[in-house]
Parts: structure tokens; C-alpha cells; sequence
């Protein structure tokens, strides 16, 4: 037993280490104890897919898309309405059902494409492109999870919460990148067509036919590739694999 607690407690510390560094207040605001990120454990719906030319590696995968594009600010209820908690990744129907509600606290008057279409579980964008301290508000693990149900593969933003971040690599939903240059969200639409390169980190609106620069992913790459913290500590030899344990 106390093998075992520590080695989730080594796993819970691999995420916490891989947190992106803070450039504002409301990184500070959103902090929360340790203990409490490796609580959700989630699996993949699919392995994530690689466009032509990228070798599927997490230093090299490529995603290629539609874009949906949201505002600065955008917190966790926003992304995952609170009345929806309920519902358990775990459970295949359920996590489904949860990525039909992605992005359901949005107000329609602002965004007035649903990011998944009314009777659809899943949605036809790719890639979330955001601005300022994305994923802002409460912990809810359940944030990143309903985004990668949903089917996207990345979000793309200026900033991003601390804890939305810490989650995104825990679950192993979507990749949390960030734009190198501020306001170049801003220059993105809903529906534009994009390429998210992680070799080169480089971030393509084909629909503009503007470039822009991301900041490297680093070490939270191979973590979100294997799935999660649990799926990489036990592919890394963290903590026991199922079949051993």
C-alpha cells in the first residue's frame, strides 16, 4: 500500500511540474492544492490522427482542420456547464454524451454557431483557437475531458488558466498550446482552416494565409500522448502496469 501511494504521488507530481509559468494574476487566482488534479481518470475516445507528412510522434503529430474560435476569459463553467458533472468519463455512453455538451455555457448571442451542432455528440472543429486566460474559474477536470470528447485534438490561446492547463495534461484530452505573439487569435474565424504543427510549433490559418509561432509544448507532450499521467507513469514504469499490478 504505501508503495503504491507513492507512486501516484510521483505521477501527481510529474503534472505538476509540467505547468506552463504564470504571465498574470489570474494564474495566481486559479491555483489549487496538488492533491486534487489525478481525481479524474479518463480514457482516450481515439487515437489521435496525424495529418499527411507528420510522423504521429508527440514532437512531430500534425492536426488539420476547422477552427472554432472563442474570446479572452473563457471560463470552465463556459466550456462544461456545472449541471453536466455528473456525468462519468469512464463510462463509454457517458463521455459520449459529455462531449455533446462542450462548450454549452456559451452565450448564443456571441457565439451563435454551436461549437457541436444540436443532435450531434461530436463536433467539426479540430482545433479551439482562444485568447487570454483560457479555462479560467473552477477545477472541473471534466473541462478538457468534454473537449476531447467532443473530438478536438488542440486548443490554441494566448494564456491559459493554470489548472486548465494541469488538466489538459492529466487527462491527456487535447493538446494546451500557446500563441507566441498576443492578439494573433484575434486575426482567426470560426470555420477558418487551420494546421497545428507540433514538430515545428507553428500554427497555420490557411483561410488567412497567415503563420504564427507557438510556444514548444516540451515535456507535457509525451505525457498527453500516452493518454494521461496515469497511462505515461505506467508506460514509463511510474507505477505498475494493469496487467502486473
Amino acid at each position: 500500500m504505501a508503495a503504491a501511494t507513492a507512486s501516484s504521488s510521483a505521477a501527481a507530481a510529474a503534472v505538476l511540474s509540467l505547468s506552463p509559468a504564470p504571465t498574470t494574476s489570474s494564474f495566481l487566482r486559479t491555483q489549487v492544492p496538488a492533491h486534487r488534479l489525478p481525481t479524474l481518470r479518463c480514457r482516450r475516445a481515439r487515437t489521435l490522427t496525424a495529418a499527411a507528412g507528420g510522423s504521429g510522434s508527440p514532437s512531430s503529430a500534425v492536426f488539420h482542420g476547422e477552427c472554432f474560435v472563442v474570446g479572452d476569459n473563457i471560463d470552465t463553467d463556459q466550456i462544461i456547464p456545472a449541471e453536466h458533472l455528473t456525468l462519468m468519463p469512464s463510462k463509454p455512453d457517458e463521455y459520449r454524451k459529455l462531449g455533446s455538451f462542450a462548450f454549452a455555457g456559451l452565450p448564443s448571442a456571441a457565439y451563435p454557431t454551436p461549437f457541436v451542432a444540436p443532435g450531434e455528440e461530436s463536433s467539426r472543429y479540430t482545433v479551439i483557437v482562444g485568447g487570454d486566460n483560457f479555462g479560467c474559474g473552477s477545477s472541473r477536470e471534466h473541462a478538457p475531458v468534454s473537449l476531447g470528447a467532443a473530438g478536438a485534438r488542440a486548443v490554441v490561446a494566448e494564456s491559459y488558466a493554470r489548472i486548465f492547463f494541469r488538466n489538459s495534461v492529466a487527462t491527456g484530452e487535447v493538446y494546451p498550446l500557446e500563441l507566441a505573439d498576443a492578439g494573433a487569435w484575434k486575426e482567426c474565424k470560426t470555420g477558418d482552416v487551420v494546421t497545428v504543427d507540433l514538430g515545428n510549433s507553428i500554427f497555420i490559418n490557411h483561410t488567412s494565409g497567415k503563420e504564427y509561432q507557438l510556444k514548444p509544448i516540451g515535456d507535457a507532450g509525451p505525457v498527453i500522448e500516452a493518454g494521461g499521467i496515469f497511462a505515461y507513469a505506467r508506460k514509463t514504469g511510474m507505477i505498475a502496469s494493469k496487467a502486473t499490478a
